[in-house]
């Protein structure tokens, strides 16, 4: 008489050499994969605790403490450091008024960050459109040509900036050699130097991301357009555009995110009196020996980094879901 086969469940749970069920095998290999891969990943973990972390921690602890008489902190809690981002205490009554020069300086870093992002992507487009629209054997070239200037250090590449604009430079001489001027136009240590310097310095972080989005564009779209009798501007803005934007907006970030903590182009171009976030928070930890103020300034800056970045990876997301 045959046998009748054992049920599949009966099988799945049949009991292997060493008295364990399939089942708890297999969570216990799972909990040993999983503890190796810890380990793996311990050395990688405790660098970067110690490298970023660490040094992120000891400047929320010294945002909350007072400043010392020449320089360091004394350890005695207070908030003043926080308060004076905004505000400072009014030196004959004690009141507590808008600090209008933290709020000018942040404003400018605000304004030069946005003017130099819309300055780059005007440049950026047209040129990354070029390089994706060559030859494939002659990319790489024009590719080359744009990732050149990251072989300078950025030290000598404003200072390149710094020979063109200067009262003597080469702008001022051409314009004077061509009578256009009868003296050399002062540049030198403006908003105009410092965006003007910030977009030559930045202008490949938003070439190559849109580059990257151009590369993958199915021309076949934009034949169809023409086909549909979409004129040029037509066919940029309704076919183009709305496939390039994730190169556009990545290219944003990376230009905006850096512009706001920019510290030495602003400091060579725009001098003493056109100051940064980037430089108002050197001066606190230097000349103004007011080490909590710079740290809580530190963390404005990086809170807002942080919302440019959320808002991208929001914005992202969305279009993902939208595309699926």
């Amino acid at each position: 008489m045959p046998e009748t086969p054992a049920p599949a469940s009966a099988t799945a749970d049949a009991p292997v050499p060493g008295g364990l069920i399939r089942g708890e095998l297999e969570r216990e290999l799972e909990q040993t994969d999983n503890r190796t891969r810890w380990l793996l990943s311990l050395p990688a973990i405790l660098i970067i605790l110690f490298f970023a972390a660490a040094p992120l921690l000891v400047m929320v602890v010294y945002s909350f403490l007072t400043p010392g008489d020449y320089g360091n902190v004394k350890w005695i809690f207070s908030t003043e450091g926080w308060v004076n981002v905004i505000l400072q205490r009014d030196i004959f009554d004690d009141t507590l008024i808008w600090a209008d020069a933290h709020l000018s300086i942040f404003w400018r870093s605000v304004k030069l960050s946005i003017v130099t992002t819309l300055l780059t992507l005007i440049f950026g487009v047209p040129t990354a459109w070029f390089v994706a629209t060559r030859p494939k054997g002659k990319r790489e070239f024009w590719l080359f040509l744009v990732t050149v200037p990251f072989w300078t250090n950025l030290l000598v590449r404003t200072i390149a900036i710094q020979e063109l604009i200067r009262a003597e430079g080469v702008i001022n001489n051409l314009l004077m050699a061509l009578h256009i001027v009868d003296q050399p136009i002062q540049m030198m240590f403006t908003d105009f130097a410092i965006g003007f310097g910030m977009t030559y310095v930045y202008l490949p972080l938003m070439v190559l991301p849109v580059y990257a989005a151009v590369d993958k564009l199915d021309f076949r779209l934009v034949e169809a357009a023409h086909d549909l009798y979409a004129g040029r501007w037509t066919a940029f803005r309704r076919v183009i555009l709305p496939m390039i934007k994730p190169g556009i907006i990545a290219g944003s970030i990376l230009v905006f995110i850096p512009c706001l903590g920019a510290y030495v182009t602003p400091r060579v171009l725009g001098g003493g009196k056109n100051l940064m976030f980037g430089n108002l928070i050197e001066l606190q930890f230097g000349a103004g020996r007011n080490w909590p103020l710079g740290a809580a300034l530190s963390f404005t800056l990086m809170a807002i980094v942080m919302v440019a970045l959320i808002y991208y990876v929001r914005l992202t997301s969305r279009e993902e879901k939208t595309d699926v």
